[in-house]
């Protein structure tokens, strides 16, 4: 069963009559309506910007070492824990 939610938001914007009339064109040899045209265009390019921040995909090995690194402890780094313990700019003067 498809369920559909009312549209209640409203986006305005604006562009060139030529950006316009090839947006219109390009709606029409769809068969959608303008606004359903550029809806679904904008959605679909929203989804591919997000895509790598949602999902990532490893092989079993790759997969495997990226675990393994997980699970590992920290490394020593000395100049980090330096200066993670010298006052910043904001601190009172007492090392963290």
């Amino acid at each position: 069963m498809i369920t559909r939610s009312s549209r209640t938001e409203k986006l305005d914007l604006r562009l060139t009559p030529e950006a316009k009339r090839t947006l219109a064109a390009a709606a029409k040899a769809e068969r959608r309506s303008l606004s359903d045209f550029v809806l679904a265009s904008a959605l679909g390019r929203a989804e591919e910007a997000l895509a790598d921040r949602r999902v990532f995909q490893l092989s079993p090995e790759k997969w495997q070492a990226f675990v393994t690194a997980l699970d590992n402890p920290p490394r020593d780094m000395p100049h980090l824990r330096a200066l993670m313990n010298k006052p910043g700019i904001f601190s009172s003067g007492e090392p963290a």
